[in-house]
Order: structure tokens, then C-alpha cells, then sequence
């Protein structure tokens, strides 16, 4: 599918298989809608999802269609496809969420992806943590040949102190619900931290700025993740063996904030959460979640970053490679 400007100005971009502008923000879903309790998941290919004001059923992976309200928990399908005038009907548990949906005489039960917006993604480590930190922490990195640049790592908050942070590894709202680091700081290459600060610069003008989550990270800290991951989730980790761009200092994890509220914005999925929702072209959530989504990509791309193809938080800076793995704590940084 190939998205078109319709004007010389005008930037559309393919989200979800939705081809959209950035110049025009989508309105948001109200907190009150019953919608919000009906996106979602539901048996294996069936997703419920907001779009143009319009409650949409996906069949995966491409098939889109709108719903008609019949009734509080029922939809009509469009006379066309797979459900050619079919009903859908929701049931409702105790708090107006749904649980499964039924279309005829299929029952696709709703599927648990993730927590809800603003919760923390959390899972159970493989082993103890205490024991997967002194590990880490005795053993080095890989070796490498000498980098062709020489570390710089600077303060993202020293190139504009309206950077917010968030740093999740610094307390115990994480996935591993511990601290990983000693202070809630967040350290980059200097030419990639140029980078973030003139995204956050030209997202002020739309009314946003950035949020971030993490920036470099000790090699040791790399080691737990993957330790401690099942490896049905080691997708979302890092392998040790070859370092990672976070521990090279040219990786960041962030989102949007409202410059006026200052509160980060609402998207598809929440931070560090291992699902789908996660990938950078989940169709789910509401226009506004992935407007957002694109919109904080879009400005990243714009200054030479690359988002991780399973994480939309997490963006590698074009010269990654020049630098060596570091494995500095906090503490050690050269200010």
C-alpha cells in the first residue's frame, strides 16, 4: 500500500495500514466513550479498533470494517467480506469490559495482550535477580576491534533542561520491578544527543516535547535483561554476546508529553510491554494512539534515527556502529 501526499505539504504515512496526515490530529477517543472498553483482541485474528470516529472490525491481517451500532453491545458488519451482514455482539463483564465477542455462531474470546495505559509491564524473572545481578556485574563485555569514534557521552537534560525523564530502571516501576541503575539520568553520544534535542525542539511546535525512559545503559545492565527473560520474550532484549545500541550510548527509549498538560500522551501499548501492541505498526488502539505513534517517528526519523522493528519507544541513532560497548555505571560517567 503506498501513501500519496495530497498536497506538496502535506506528509501522510502508512500506520496500521492506514495512510494519514500529521498536519491533521485525529480526535480523541472521550474517557467515557464504551468504545475504550471494547478495542482489543480477540481470538486469533480478530482485532476491534477506533478509526475516524468509527469502530472498526479487523480481520487480520488486512481486512477492515466498519461496525454499525444496533444495540448497546451489538454491530452490524458491512453487506460485503467474510461477514457479509453478520452481527457482532459483546459480552460485558462487571465493568463494561468486554470479554469476547461473538459473530454468529463463532466465539472469539478476548485475548490478554497487556496491561492498560499507564500501567507497568512487568514479568517473572528466569532466576533470581540478586543472583543474575553479581553475575553480570563480575563478567565483561565481548570483545571488539577499537571503535572508529572515541565515547563522548553527555546529559540529554544539559542540552535542554525541558527534556522530561521518566527513568524506569532507576526505581522499581519496570519489567523486572527492581533498579538497575543508581540515579534517574539519561546519558547519549553527543552528536545523537544533538539529535534528540533538535527533535524535542521541533515537536515544541506542535505542542509536545520528549519524554524519555532510557539512553545508555551498561553493558552488565543488558546481561540481567536477557538473563531474566523467558525466551519467549527475548525478541524485546538485547543479546550480550553482541552488545546493544543502548549500551554503545546511541540508542534511546522515549515518548510524547503535552506541553501543556506536561502528562505523556496515551499510545497503543504501554512502555517496555512484550506484545504486539508494541510494534511499530500495530493496527490496534485508537487514531489518536497511533497518530501520536507516527508523529514521534516521524520527528525521530527526521533526525537520523531508525525505530526498533518490535518496540515503538525505542530508536537507534544512524552511527551506532562507530562506537564501542560501554560498560560505565551511572556513577562513572565523565560529567
Amino acid at each position: 500500500m503506498t501513501c500519496r501526499p495530497l498536497f506538496a505539504t502535506h506528509i501522510l504515512l502508512l500506520a496500521g495500514g492506514t495512510c494519514f496526515s500529521l498536519f491533521v490530529k485525529p480526535l480523541p477517543l472521550p474517557d467515557t466513550s464504551p468504545w475504550r472498553k471494547l478495542i482489543g483482541e480477540y481470538g486469533d485474528n480478530l482485532y476491534i479498533l477506533e478509526r475516524d470516529n468509527q469502530l472498526i472490525a479487523l480481520i487480520k491481517p488486512h481486512d477492515y470494517y466498519p461496525l454499525t451500532p444496533i444495540a448497546q453491545t451489538k454491530y452490524r458488519f458491512p453487506n460485503r467480506g467474510l461477514y457479509d451482514g453478520e452481527t457482532l455482539t459483546f459480552t460485558l463483564d462487571a465493568s463494561g469490559r468486554a470479554v469476547e465477542a461473538r459473530v454468529g455462531g463463532v466465539l472469539f474470546p478476548r485475548r490478554a495482550i497487556g496491561p492498560e495505559s499507564g500501567a507497568i509491564f512487568r514479568i517473572q524473572p528466569r532466576r533470581p535477580l540478586e543472583q543474575i545481578r553479581r553475575e553480570a556485574q563480575s563478567q565483561s563485555p565481548p570483545p571488539e576491534s577499537i571503535p572508529k569514534r572515541k565515547t563522548d557521552l553527555i546529559e540529554l537534560t544539559s542540552l535542554d533542561p525541558t527534556i522530561k525523564l521518566d527513568i524506569r530502571y532507576a526505581g522499581r516501576y519496570n519489567f523486572l520491578s527492581t533498579p538497575l541503575y543508581s540515579s534517574a539520568r539519561a546519558f547519549m553520544q553527543r552528536p545523537a544527543a544533538q539529535a534528540v534535542a533538535r527533535a524535542h525542539r521541533k515537536l515544541a511546535k506542535q505542542g509536545y516535547g520528549l519524554l524519555i525512559h532510557d539512553a545508555y545503559r551498561p553493558w552488565y545492565v543488558t546481561k540481567m535483561f536477557w538473563e531474566a527473560t523467558p525466551d519467549d520474550k527475548r525478541i524485546f532484549v538485547a543479546n550480550p554476546r553482541d552488545g546493544s545500541r543502548h549500551n554503545r550510548g546511541c540508542a534511546v527509549d522515549l515518548t510524547l508529553y503535552d506541553l501543556r498538560s506536561g502528562k505523556p500522551v496515551e499510545m497503543v501499548g504501554v512502555y517496555d510491554e512484550m506484545s504486539e501492541r508494541s510494534y511499530p505498526d500495530y493496527p490496534g488502539g485508537t487514531s489518536l494512539q497511533r497518530w501520536h505513534r507516527a508523529l514521534l517517528r516521524h520527528a525521530m526519523e527526521a533526525e537520523g534515527f531508525t525505530v526498533f522493528d518490535v518496540e515503538w519507544w525505542h530508536f537507534d541513532y544512524k552511527d551506532w556502529k562507530q562506537y564501542g560497548i560501554g560498560n560505565i555505571p551511572f556513577e562513572q560517567v565523565p560529567q
